[in-house]
């Protein structure tokens, strides 16, 4: 099925093996955010409809409130945010990464990372908790997504 997998949209035999084979301890609690433009609302659905089932080797699980401006992949949660604001931390001076084409603004937290995409229609945040190294992996996986989903804001000529 392509797009985020969806636990009540699989069948119930189907639930009951993802539950014994432990793809995580029930949905994770995830705030959705406000997309900023209706470009950004249309961006982030078809964004959630490529998103992979295997995100850096753990599988998806369903997030809670179910939005699909959210996602979420193993226990601890690695968290998809879609139509996030812009962090406070951007600066014109800001260190970038670039994975595939797609450049995030990282920020060290006390759990993990948080990475925000930067000069997207929607910026898209994905946090990665400690236990996951090196916290750069998932982007990786969701590049491919982004890059066919999310298009780069048009530059002032």
């Amino acid at each position: 099925m392509p797009g985020r997998p969806f636990v009540a949209a699989i069948s119930a035999g189907t639930a009951l093996a993802l539950a014994l084979t432990g793809c995580g301890s029930g949905p994770a609690k995830v705030t959705p955010p406000v997309p900023a433009s209706a470009s950004a609302a249309r961006a982030c659905s078809a964004l959630a409809a490529a998103l992979p089932a295997v995100l850096d080797g753990h599988r998806a699980r369903s997030t809670k409130p179910d939005s699909e401006l959210t996602a979420a992949w193993a226990d601890p949660a690695i968290v998809l945010r879609c139509g996030v604001a812009t962090p406070p931390e951007l600066r014109p001076t800001s260190e970038l990464y670039t994975i595939n084409e797609v450049d995030w603004l990282p920020v060290d937290t006390d759990r993990g990372w948080r990475f925000t995409t930067v000069g997207l229609v929607a910026n898209v945040e994905v946090t990665v908790p400690n236990r996951y190294e090196p916290a750069v992996n998932p982007l990786v996986d969701l590049a491919t997504p982004i890059t066919k989903t999310v298009p780069k804001l048009k530059s002032a000529s």
